[in-house]
């Protein structure tokens, strides 16, 4: 064809050389449909990304009009409430995603010499991501993401030394002001998302360096290859997942559609405050200790899990054990099932 002809002329690009560029060896652990979760929050990401630009062309991030573009999104935009109801879904997703994925790295030990730095970058990536929830619920200008964002603001002001200035430069004041829902704005649509997109190039690119970890399964067939190609055979799994991942959200976003609360009122105060639910485990924490407390602890739990490969070195070398992490492992999801769903079942 004349055209293919012209387009290959200046992009000398065939099918073979995207085959030798992509085709790395692939384990053959990634036959299995729950290794997949890698590429799932990034599909969800893509979502998100795509559907939150729609929505920002309505979008107005004011006090004064915020609540009301979003009612005019929900209710009068065609198809608006299908695009905000997918937003809202792919995000919880995608979260969700996000933590399976980096549970899975846990308990394979996947973030073992040499990839801690990938384990450290994973661990960046579920801190953008619960970010990215935390500004999107907030921009909605209801009562409980007014009230939600002022109570998140007081918990930072409780670090010692940084506190005062961490809610200062979340609120853009030392209250909520008519600055604060701009700024929160610019970290979910811009700051978020760019400091995403490059931390993923950057474990992509580790990821391509390093190879993905091998997995051996004990019904593994004698003689059976233990590799396969990247292209097309894991290319076409990903995008199955993909297929099944948008009926799911389509589902989802239809039947369970993105709601409206009240407008914020600063004078009025709710009776029950409480944030998102991938935030309940800190929000029961914060119940069971006093404020600085429950910060510094936390604090240091998130420290721990960021320097955990390190750590594991040190674990396995005492206790000459490689299986101490999954010990630890199943302790500590067992407490974050246990603490979700004590605050999911309290009132207050």
């Amino acid at each position: 064809m004349p055209l293919m002809k012209w387009f290959q002329e200046r992009i000398p690009i065939s099918g073979e050389s995207i085959r030798e560029l992509t085709n790395e060896p692939v384990p053959n652990h990634l036959k299995k449909w729950w290794f997949c979760l890698g590429g799932t929050p990034a599909y969800l990401f893509l979502v998100q990304i795509v559907t939150g630009i729609l929505l920002a062309i309505y979008y107005e991030s004011s006090t004064r009009t915020a609540h009301e573009s979003i009612r005019y999104i929900t209710e009068e935009v065609s198809f608006g409430w299908y695009l905000r109801s997918l937003h809202k879904w792919a995000a919880t997703l995608m979260i969700a995603a996000v933590i399976l994925h980096q549970m899975r790295v846990y308990f394979t030990a996947s973030y073992r010499k040499p990839r801690e730095l990938n384990w450290m970058i994973g661990m960046c990536l579920l801190a953008c991501t619960l970010g990215a929830g935390f500004t999107g619920y907030s921009l909605v200008y209801e009562q409980l993401s007014y009230w939600g964002a002022t109570v998140g603001a007081n918990i930072a002001e409780t670090v010692p030394i940084v506190g005062t200035f961490f809610k200062k430069m979340l609120l853009a004041g030392d209250v909520y002001n008519d600055k604060t829902l701009p700024r929160f704005y610019i970290l979910h649509a811009a700051i978020i998302p760019v400091t995403m997109i490059l931390l993923i190039m950057v474990h992509i690119a580790f990821i391509r360096m390093q190879g993905v970890t091998k997995i051996h399964f004990a019904d593994e067939k004698e003689g059976e290859a233990k590799e396969f190609n990247f292209f097309p055979d894991h290319l076409l799994t990903e995008i199955i997942m993909g297929l099944v991942l948008m009926v799911i959200l389509s589902a989802l976003a239809t039947v369970f559609p993105a709601t409206m609360g009240p407008k914020a009122n600063p004078l009025v105060t709710p009776e029950v405050i409480k944030p998102e639910w991938f935030f309940y485990v800190f929000f029961r924490w914060l119940k069971l200790f006093s404020g600085t407390v429950a910060v510094l602890s936390s604090g240091f739990i998130v420290f721990v899990m960021f320097a955990w490969p390190f750590i594991d070195k040190w674990l396995v070398k005492k206790t000459k054990s490689e299986d101490t992490h999954v010990w630890i492992g199943i302790l500590g999801v067992l407490a974050i099932v246990g603490f979700t769903i004590w605050e999911a079942a309290v009132k207050h």
